[in-house]
């Protein structure tokens, strides 16, 4: 049996990756978390089952990677046979106000992470969780492959290229068995109020108008691969499968794409057609008022496909059932992630956790 250690397990995307490890593994999950403005238990605890027949599959560490993994949470961390990385301050407009803050985060944290990993006897995988950002902008027509040449746009995508690097250092000069994953726009149940699918339900239900990223004639909205977060832990729990089947994925990349491209607008249009109201909105040409938001990005995601992965779920299927769910859980529109709330929350996880 797999024991893990997923860092940022109360984060979204975490917390989506622990749900589909609990819901298809028999793993045991190590969980970390700094508690911070993005993060909340009550992710966890709001899951289907959890206090039935999960809780007792996860431990929970309060530790700030900022800072070494020293003895003491090593010991409460205990054996481990892989690591999902997927701690990270990941919002571009905070990393262009406060780029020092994503050095620390997504460039320290990670390093302190790998220098206690290859201590571990009996590690087996490494994932370090990266983004379709470090890349930069992809012209019409164009879609990044895996080990193709970045170009960082903002000092997000700058801090996770970094630790993206370094993770690819430590399997080079350590044998740390490392793979990186890239992934595109994530959206799904239980994200944070700032992000566009929750935002976007937030101003249909309310009448109030939405501002939609554009080209500078305003005519054109910017536009992604958006991916449902269950179909990302699905891609992961996959590539740890190859390997459990002998296949070489240590010291590889692989992109978690979207299964089709769509623009933003569009996108918006959709999510207010399943609210059923309206949508006022606003094209608006972020990119001249605020350098480093790219108007396209792109993936190929090829390379996963043709090893046999299929997404669980269409991005029309997972689209309708995320506008649904946030409507029957409407207080996850209004979610206040303050920092004190959910360190106190944490300390009283942990201690039920002794």
């Amino acid at each position: 049996m797999k024991r893990v250690l997923l860092t940022g397990i109360d984060g979204f995307i975490g917390h989506h990756v622990a749900e589909g490890i609990l819901k298809n593994t028999d793993w045991k999950l190590v969980g970390m978390s700094k508690i911070d403005s993005a993060s909340t238990l009550h992710r966890l605890t709001d899951i289907e089952l959890w206090s039935r027949e999960f809780a007792g599959r996860v431990d929970f560490i309060y530790h700030d990677l900022r800072a070494p993994i020293n003895p003491y949470i090593a010991n409460r961390i205990g054996p481990v046979t892989g690591i999902l990385h997927l701690a990270a301050s990941t919002h571009v407009d905070r990393s262009i106000e406060c780029p020092m803050e994503f050095v620390q985060d997504n460039v320290v944290g990670t390093c302190n992470l790998l220098d206690y990993a290859r201590t571990l006897d009996g590690l087996q995988f490494v994932n370090y969780f990266s983004t379709d950002e470090v890349f930069g902008p992809a012209a019409p027509g164009v879609a990044y492959k895996e080990w193709d040449r970045y170009m960082s746009s903002n000092p997000y995508a700058a801090t996770k290229a970094g630790g993206e690097e370094l993770a690819y250092s430590y399997y080079n000069t350590y044998g740390l068995p490392v793979f990186i994953t890239h992934t595109m726009n994530v959206f799904g149940e239980r994200q944070h109020p700032e992000k566009f699918f929750p935002k976007t339900i937030n101003a249909a239900l309310h009448g109030s108008k939405l501002f939609i990223h554009s080209d500078s004639s305003r005519t054109k909205a910017g536009s992604r691969f958006y991916v449902h977060a269950r179909n990302v832990a699905a891609a992961l729990l996959f590539l740890v499968d190859q390997f459990d089947k002998g296949k070489t994925i240590i010291g590889d990349k692989f992109n978690i794409v979207g299964e089709q491209e769509v623009d933003n607008l569009t996108l918006a249009l959709a999510i207010a057609k399943v609210v059923g109201k309206p949508l006022k909105y606003d094209l608006v040409d972020f990119h001249s008022s605020r350098p480093g938001h790219d108007l396209r990005y792109a993936l190929d995601g090829a390379k996963l496909k043709a090893m046999g992965f299929e997404y669980p779920k269409t991005f029309e299927q997972s689209l309708t059932k995320t506008v649904e769910w946030y409507l029957q859980h409407q207080d996850w529109l209004l979610a206040d992630f303050s920092q004190s709330q959910f360190v106190n929350e944490a300390k009283a996880f942990a201690g039920k956790r002794k």
